[in-house]
């Protein structure tokens, strides 16, 4: 089932695409901008109705302006509980914040949940977010073309999954210091972008995590895998590769690889070594820079996939916020 390199190879893989000298000054300059953006948010009810949770449309305004819409779901008898748990949730590349339904199992168990629609992709969140240049047909290459690294697309979309967790921190219900983040694939990166650049998020489950070691995945195979817009990129715009550096150095300060030694939560991390889309060596390089307490759940013969027993699994790690 081999797709990369070997298993042994994959534990000291520490990944090959480059972190930016100014990485750190970049994410303190972001995250100062949004210690500005206002923690209001709008709540709609939700047309879909629940006997163990009450449902809603929740809106809060992000950086740059944008609208950013989440489903908001909460335990039905949460207030007349002491503060639970919370969960925020991220959903995979151009998708949406998916049912209510998937949410309901959580709330019957105490959580409130926040699940973010990414600005712009199949959800109902606005992207007011201008830049210079094509976009291809995708999204993690946004904003390469402009002089300003603070034009790429995912910056604002990192800082939107801080936000979120904020304004779950801060509803009526939810215990602040119980905290989890939780998604697969974009969804697993976002997951892991909000766990590093949030240090009260105290557990994290990502699953099979894009957005990873770019310049290691353009070297895979890269047309039959997520990072495929990078080939067309350099197709049309760099066939010589001459701005090679340049662009995996732009890449840089939104990669997860980067991020991932900030964060603090206790991590379990899902990966499939049959995974094509999501090659395991880019997730690898960056759980082997996590330096909290973390585990890999590893499916060997999976891909990127339906993985069996998985929501048992993770709400088996969720459920140690009520320990």
């Amino acid at each position: 089932m081999a797709v990369d390199i070997s298993l042994e190879q994959l534990k000291d893989y520490m990944g090959s695409s480059p972190r930016p000298a100014d990485f750190d000054e970049y994410w303190a300059r972001g995250l100062a901008e949004l210690d500005q953006q206002s923690l209001e948010y709008e709540l709609v009810p939700a047309e879909f109705h629940s006997p163990v949770a009450q449902c809603y449309h929740l809106y809060f305004t992000g950086i740059g302006g944008a609208r950013i819409h989440c489903k908001l779901v909460q335990p039905t008898d949460a207030a007349s509980h002491p503060a639970g748990p919370g969960l925020v949730m991220f959903h995979g590349y151009a998708c949406d914040s998916g049912d209510w339904f998937d949410k309901i199992g959580y709330a019957a168990h105490g959580f409130t949940v926040l699940a973010m629609d990414c600005r712009g992709q199949g959800g109902w969140s606005e992207d007011a977010l201008t830049v210079k240049g094509s976009t291809i047909r995708g999204h993690f290459i946004r904003g390469i073309d402009d002089p300003d690294p603070d034009k790429l697309y995912f910056r604002n979309v990192f800082l939107d999954t801080v936000q979120t967790a904020r304004i779950l921190m801060s509803l009526e219900g939810v215990d602040p210091e119980r905290i989890a983040a939780h998604g697969l694939s974009q969804g697993g990166a976002l997951t892991v972008a909000c766990a590093a650049l949030e240090p009260r998020v105290k557990i994290a489950v990502p699953v099979y995590p894009f957005l990873s070691d770019y310049k290691q995945a353009s070297q895979l195979d890269p047309t039959n895998s997520a990072y495929e817009e990078l080939v067309y990129y350099f197709r049309f715009f760099d066939p010589h590769h001459q701005r090679e550096d340049e662009i995996f150095g732009k890449l840089g300060y939104i990669d997860i690889q980067n991020l991932a030694p900030r964060i603090q939560a206790d991590v379990l991390w899902v990966t499939g070594l049959a995974d094509i889309i999501c090659p395991p060596s880019t997730q690898f390089a960056a759980y082997n820079k996590i330096t909290s307490p973390k585990e890999m759940l590893l499916y060997h013969e999976y891909g990127h996939e339906y993985l069996p027993a998985l929501s048992d699994r993770t709400l088996q790690k969720l459920m140690q916020l009520n320990l």
